[in-house]
């Protein structure tokens, strides 16, 4: 499966660079492939390992934020591996 999700730190001001670093760095620590950008980070791997990684993410900006907000979307697809770099490549060779 595929998650691409956007965890906002609420209650913090206007800096939130270190409360998404967080989430960003239990994300890069999970082992799982993944790619962040400016609005979403994906992440890649069996249901339940993927949830988890969201699950300590949320809970690692809740550590310094009164207020989380998680917008989350999913590609449940079984027997697919490789996902996040397959879906590319397809693209890439349809605008060629």
């Amino acid at each position: 499966m595929i998650v691409a999700f956007s965890i906002t730190p609420l209650g913090v001001g206007d800096g939130v660079a270190e409360p998404v670093a967080r989430a960003v760095k239990v994300v890069r620590d999970s082992g799982l492939p993944n790619r962040t950008d400016a609005m979403f980070t994906t992440v890649e791997g069996e249901w339940d390992e993927v949830m988890d990684v969201v699950r300590r993410a949320v809970e690692a900006v809740a550590e310094v934020a009164p207020r989380v907000s998680l917008v989350l979307k999913a590609d449940v697809r079984e027997g697919v591996t490789d996902g996040m770099t397959s879906k590319l490549e397809s693209l890439e060779r349809h605008l060629s």
